[in-house]
């Protein structure tokens, strides 16, 4: 009767550390060679699904913390990727897959974002600018004068790099000029730049350090600056193509499948999106549909941050 017992209680042992073993890797792979997934893949993305899969496993076989994430939102967050025709790779800044802490769900999503560079290619794509749009910080004394009213703005921008990076940083300014002859000037201070990352960032804005020093605007904050001063220029001010839109709206989002339904874990619903559906809304019949719908979303998330 001992040895029946013994061996009663020593076999679920066993299973508890083979559970226990599982990594977040495994699960990804496990997720990733699942039959129904390769079918869709295939019938999505035809050849490219092969090196889709590798380049996907690679990104997250060296990323620790992607590994936590729920496989599928990784892999639509690629996909999303794969069709801008963005690279996800750090080192060029085209676009990123983040890991973000879902609080409301308890789990880990994989958030897609685009960065500075990516935006500047989807404009280029476009073939409508004169001038490729760009951005820069400002450091100070290079801004000479502001017109609140036409939002035209004279710099006077220092040659001598080495001088210039050592001064303190004042704004972000974005620039295009457009085939037609129209330009457009985007200027946003430092301290507007700080509250409108504080504003849309749950991350960047807790009070605790290891969740803010998780936030691209930690990590980042050029990158991020100049990202925001140039797509809100372009979402605010530039003719939008169908591909530029769709990368708006995806931007920044958590993708739980493969229908668009995007998801602002971060923050609900961003500044871009406010301004550009009110703008872009004026051009068709269901304006008022449009525009109460945007608000009414803002206003929840509004109740939530005051809540957090």
């Amino acid at each position: 009767m001992m040895t029946k017992n013994k061996q009663i209680t020593t076999k679920p042992k066993r299973k508890i550390m083979a559970e226990e073993k599982t990594t977040g890797l495994q699960v990804f792979n496990r997720a990733i060679t699942n039959p129904k997934t390769q079918e869709y893949l295939t019938s999505v993305l035809g050849e490219r699904k092969g090196s889709f899969v590798n380049n996907l496993t690679a990104l997250v076989a060296n990323n620790v913390n992607l590994q936590v994430c729920e496989p599928y939102t990784i892999m639509f967050a690629a996909m999303k990727a794969t069709a801008l025709n963005l690279p996800l790779d750090n080192s060029l800044g085209f676009a990123y897959v983040i890991p973000y802490k879902d609080n409301k769900r308890g789990i880990t999503v994989a958030q897609f974002q685009i960065g500075y560079k990516g935006y500047k290619q989807l404009a280029l794509r476009t073939n409508q600018f004169a001038v490729i749009p760009n951005a820069t910080d400002v450091k100070e004394g290079e801004l000479v004068s502001r017109n609140r009213l036409t939002g035209e703005c004279v710099f006077k921008f220092i040659d001598d790099e080495e001088k210039r990076k050592n001064l303190p940083t004042i704004g972000y300014c974005s620039f295009f000029k457009l085939l037609n002859g129209a330009t457009s000037t985007l200027y946003m201070t430092k301290d507007e730049m700080e509250a409108h990352a504080k504003k849309y960032s749950q991350t960047y804005r807790s009070t605790k350090d290891y969740i803010r020093n998780s936030s691209k605007w930690t990590t980042d904050f050029l990158d991020m600056a100049l990202k925001t001063v140039l797509k809100l220029n372009l979402s605010k001010n530039a003719p939008l193509s169908v591909e530029v839109i769709d990368a708006i709206n995806a931007d920044q989002s958590v993708m739980f499948n493969s229908e668009k339904e995007y998801e602002y874990v971060d923050n609900e619903m961003s500044m871009e999106e406010a301004q550009r559906a009110a703008e872009l809304a004026e051009t068709f019949a269901d304006f008022d549909e449009v525009v109460n719908g945007e608000e009414k979303q803002e206003s929840g998330d509004e109740n939530k941050d005051t809540k957090e």
